[in-house]
Order: C-alpha cells, then sequence, then structure tokens
C-alpha cells in the first residue's frame, strides 16, 4: 500500500470538460486524510472512505477547503487555498486527497503523501499549503 503524489490523471481530462470550476462561489472542494494503509495515485478518480483516517474532530470527507481566486505566475495559471485545520484533534494520517464535493461521484483532483504519518493528540492537525506562485501552488498548470 502507497500513497504517491500525484494530481489526478481524470481531472486534467475533466478540466477540459469544464468540470471544475475553482473560482470564488464555484465548486466546493474538499480535503479528506488517509491513512498508510491507503492506495492512491495518479490512477485515483474519486474520493473514497476506504483507508480514510478516523478520530476525534475528524469526520468522514475531512474539510472543506477555502479557495484562493484562480491567476496566473508568469504563463503559469495557479489555484491554492487556505490552511485547513482540524481542531482538537486526535488523529493520525499519511496523505490526503482533494475533491470536487459538489460534482456527482466527488472526483479527485490531486492526492498527497506527506512522507511519513503525522499525529495530533487532542491538538490541531493543520494542512498547511505552499506559496501560491508558479513553483510552488498547490494547483498549476504550466
Amino acid at each position: 500500500m502507497a500513497i504517491t503524489q500525484a494530481m489526478c490523471t481524470t481531472f486534467k481530462k475533466e478540466l477540459l470538460q469544464a468540470k471544475h470550476n475553482f473560482s470564488t462561489g464555484g465548486n466546493t472542494f474538499k480535503l479528506a486524510l488517509y491513512t498508510s494503509s491507503a492506495t492512491m495515485s495518479a490512477a485515483t478518480t474519486a474520493y473514497t472512505t476506504t483507508n480514510e483516517a478516523s478520530g476525534t474532530n475528524y469526520t468522514a470527507k475531512g474539510g472543506t477547503l477555502t479557495k484562493v481566486e484562480p491567476t496566473n505566475s508568469g504563463t503559469t495559471a495557479i489555484t491554492d487555498f487556505a490552511d485547513l485545520t482540524f481542531g482538537t484533534a486526535t488523529i493520525t494520517a499519511r496523505g490526503c486527497m482533494i475533491f470536487n464535493d459538489t460534482q456527482s461521484g466527488d472526483p479527485a483532483v490531486a492526492v498527497f503523501d506527506f512522507g511519513a504519518d503525522k499525529t495530533s493528540t487532542a491538538g490541531s492537525f493543520t494542512i498547511t499549503f505552499p506559496t501560491a506562485d508558479a513553483s510552488n501552488a498547490v494547483i498549476r498548470i504550466a
């Protein structure tokens, strides 16, 4: 079992089909946490409860992301999200998935591996997103 960090292949196709709207007022995107038993990669197509993390102050489907309006940085289109915190949480996760909660079937956007299990015990479990620029934004198209 492993999580291979990737932008999901189906997401790339769905962008061309106008299935995802990252603009303010557009679709709702969520972030779900997964255990080290999860198997996810570029081939992941949708949110699943299989091997989703569980714990105090974490519910299935994770948390709703606050979007940052899409923009350009040079010749790269980027979008990002505000950091997400699960407060007073007792949870262990190895990775996460961003998915579109508005669209039917909860299509996957991207999966991320934390590199090791991350744990909080009755504390804040925070997902910190990188700088929103052409080299680091969590979603970028060059």
